[in-house]
């Protein structure tokens, strides 16, 4: 479930979760719909996107400058896109 929530977090298809993990693809549309373990799923999927969005902000500090600035902005409006704010 845990690998589940952190492909989900990085907005790969349950097609491709299903292909790379080797996990039925009935069970993965069901956890994304929120079908099976209602509370536990989207805990650990808010948990690998907060996870994606950190090392997405270490990963602009190579950068300098507006290009630096630029790419965090993108990177916390997709964020709060993701996450509903």
């Amino acid at each position: 479930m845990h690998i589940v929530a952190q492909y989900h977090a990085h907005k790969i298809r349950p097609s491709r979760i299903a292909y790379r993990v080797g996990i039925d693809i009935a069970f993965i549309e069901e956890l994304i719909a929120g079908e099976v373990e209602v509370e536990r799923f989207p805990r650990l999927v808010a948990h690998y996107r907060r996870q994606r969005y950190q090392q997405r902000l270490r990963d602009s500090r190579g950068r300098t400058g507006v290009a630096r600035y630029e790419l965090q902005q993108k990177i916390e409006r997709e964020f709060n896109q993701e996450v509903g704010l």
